[in-house]
């Protein structure tokens, strides 16, 4: 699992009727701060995810990927690779709080 952050949304009109009613969501992994490990920082790189949860754009998000991302009941049967399976609340590492959902 990853922590990313949702930058934008996706509409798909024309895909494979497994997908028909699927939000999509640009997700763009995080991780912490190399060096001071205070805070989260970009890794540079975005993917698509499946949305399941009503997440919005701006949302800290846990994501899940490869054959995980098919595990939970509602994408069983659906061809994707990236879930957003949590919102997040907070992050917190070695006694330091590095997202707080509350403090956005």
């Amino acid at each position: 699992m990853f922590i990313a952050k949702v930058t934008g949304s996706m509409v798909a009109t024309q895909k494979v009727e497994s997908m028909v009613g699927q939000k999509l969501m640009v997700v763009e992994p995080y991780r912490l701060a190399q060096g001071s490990r205070k805070n989260l920082e970009t890794t540079g790189r975005t993917f698509v995810a499946v949305d399941m949860l009503g997440a919005g754009i701006g949302d800290f998000v846990l994501i899940t990927q490869g054959s995980s991302a098919r595990l939970t009941p509602e994408t069983r049967n659906i061809p994707i690779d990236t879930v957003i399976v949590g919102i997040i609340d907070k992050v917190t590492v070695e006694e330091n709080s590095v997202y707080s959902r509350e403090q956005r």
